[in-house]
């Protein structure tokens, strides 16, 4: 009897320490001068990146959702048979199964080094031998500690997140660029267009933000006082094409970049877009996807209206509070930027211009 009773006095403690400590948390992180004292600053996702990178795809599963994906597997295979001739130096960064080395290597590359920090780069040595893969040299090290002697013809990557900028794709590819690449060397891919358009979700798939809500005459406005501080609240992941009812405009890229000549400076912390309204509806928020490119002609698509979109990838929504617009209303977004990797630095507002009224995310 004494254990029980104090075994749920234990249990009560450490609830109530939770609670507290989650608390504590959440008033800290909306308070950014706070915040630098607890939290590790943000530093481009490098150190603690490096660290959930090698263990989250390290796992079959997260392995098998790129394997699967058809559209991203045709389009690597025909890119690489473009792009890749006979006697190449090649770079694979982020091998993980060593499929796009293989590629490679059976295009006639004399030299495929494969690059990889994660676990997952035993299973390619074996999938490579399996398969009597030849020329392709397994290397464990992350691609900032990678060095050559010569540089390469070819640098193949995927590492393009949902938000594009999230797997430090940049960064990485630049730096691998500009230490290892010889003039006109060829990056793949290395053309892209990053969107963010406003959009319209299918009423049948809308989850408004709580204080929204009305449920058979029960009320939440007074919620509205208790918005949440954590930013994740504040975005939608999908991979499911039956979310997306329309776009309110017509889609045109907000960034476009080439990893050939692209310098980290280069891409902007702000970005502002306008966008006439074609498509009458409701506003539930504005879509972030990209389009990858190869010679113009051979693309890779995220969006949530592409019924040949790479499907592995989701497509992330920057939730607004719902608003209608009509077509001839304008939409202006305002899309700042900490920093690009990392979508928790990300704040976003728009106005529409028939009343000018301005809208928080």
């Amino acid at each position: 009897m004494f254990s029980r009773s104090l075994q749920r006095l234990s249990v009560g403690f450490f609830s109530a320490l939770r609670r507290g400590l989650y608390a504590c948390g959440d008033w800290a992180r909306a308070r950014p001068h706070v915040a630098a004292w607890l939290y590790r600053p943000a530093d481009g996702g490098d150190a603690e990146y490096r660290e959930f990178n090698g263990r989250y795809f390290a796992h079959f599963s997260e392995q098998e959702k790129m394997l699967a994906d058809r559209p991203r597997m045709d389009f690597y295979h025909a890119a690489i048979a473009r792009q890749v001739r006979p006697g190449d130096r090649v770079i694979d960064l982020g091998t993980g199964t060593g499929i796009l080395a293989a590629f490679a290597a059976r295009q006639g590359a004399a030299r495929v080094y494969a690059i990889d920090h994660s676990k997952i780069l035993k299973h390619a040595r074996r999938l490579a031998a399996h398969n009597h893969i030849e020329h392709v040299e397994f290397i464990s090290t992350h691609s900032k500690e990678f060095t050559l002697r010569e540089r390469v013809d070819v640098i193949l990557h995927e590492q393009m997140g949902d938000f594009l900028f999230d797997e430090a794709m940049v960064t990485n590819v630049i730096d691998l660029r500009d230490r290892l690449l010889k003039p006109g060397g060829r990056i793949v891919p290395a053309a892209f267009e990053f969107y963010c358009e406003p959009i319209k979700v299918k009423d049948s798939r809308r989850i408004p933000f709580i204080w929204e809500l009305d449920v058979h005459g029960y009320n939440f406005s007074c919620l509205d006082r208790s918005r949440p501080q954590e930013e994740q609240y504040y975005r939608h992941n999908s991979c499911d094409l039956g979310v997306v009812e329309h776009f309110l405009g017509a889609p045109a890229p907000a960034l476009t970049l080439d990893l050939h000549t692209l310098q980290e400076a280069d891409v902007p912390r702000e970005i502002h877009l306008s966008r006439t309204v074609v498509n009458a509806g409701r506003l539930d928020g504005f879509v972030v996807f990209f389009r990858a490119r190869v010679d113009g002609d051979l693309s890779l698509s995220s969006g949530p209206l592409d019924a040949g979109r790479a499907p592995h990838w989701g497509f992330r929504t920057l939730r607004v509070a719902a608003e209608n617009f009509a077509v001839g209303d304008t939409i202006e977004l305002t899309l700042t930027v900490g920093q690009w990797a990392e979508p928790d630095t990300w704040r976003w507002s728009h106005r529409k211009t028939a009343d000018a009224s301005l809208v928080h995310a």
